[in-house]
């Protein structure tokens, strides 16, 4: 399995970085294995920016999503306390994926998180890109991992590290360590729906119509 960045991966062969490449996990198809380095390795990198000890408390929105997924589970297996926000018909995905405390989205989003952890989370993967309406989750000078190159206002001392696969998409190590972390069941491969290539925009369609669970695959 292997990560494609920055150029696309919709073709049949593509020559890629040795470093971007490792073995699939043992035990898993090609179609959900393809789903695990780019969000996988974006939820690392975020993981890292935010250096978190075990213990602190970890939040995470867009938990039912796979980058939110995968941020869940990596944070419990560093030995962290995770907080994660999930519409109602998510919440029980989101439970089984390991999150302590599961908050109702919503405009209150950062309420409710504090509802949690009066004291604030330690560090917030912003997976759901809601931006301001969840800054107020984040503890004084705790730090906040984005998407989307997202950067907030400067106050309370956050710390914003805005996260792009392209930027590890060669850190071979961190990308074995993801698949070893698949055959140990830590992470979850999840397919949403596969798609033939040559209905790919059927395949947009659907990702852009939201509510996506997993990632969406094409086949060749």
């Amino acid at each position: 399995m292997g990560v494609v960045a920055p150029h696309g991966a919709y073709r049949e062969e593509i020559v890629m970085p040795g470093n971007s490449v490792v073995p699939a996990p043992r035990g898993v198809d090609a179609v959900a294995a393809a789903t695990v380095p780019m969000n996988g390795l974006t939820a690392w990198a975020a993981l890292r920016a935010l250096d978190l000890r075990p213990g602190q408390v970890l939040g995470v929105t867009g938990a039912a999503g796979c980058f939110g997924g995968y941020m869940v589970q990596l944070g419990k297996a560093a030995g962290l306390t995770v907080v994660a926000d999930a519409s109602p018909s998510d919440e029980e995905l989101v439970r089984g994926l390991g999150a302590d405390f599961v908050v109702r989205r919503g405009g209150d989003v950062a309420d409710r998180f504090r509802e949690q952890v009066p004291t604030g989370v330690d560090g917030l993967a912003d997976g759901s890109v809601q931006g301001e309406l969840v800054l107020g989750a984040v503890k004084e000078g705790g730090g906040i991992a984005t998407v989307r190159n997202y950067v907030g206002p400067d106050e309370r001392g956050l710390r914003y590290f805005p996260i792009l696969v392209n930027a590890v998409a060669e850190e071979r190590e961190a990308l074995d360590g993801l698949r070893r972390k698949v055959e140990d069941g830590v992470l979850t491969p999840r397919v949403a729906q596969t798609f033939p290539a040559e209905e790919a925009a059927q395949a947009h369609r659907m990702l852009e119509g939201g509510g996506v669970r997993g990632r969406i695959v094409l086949t060749f």
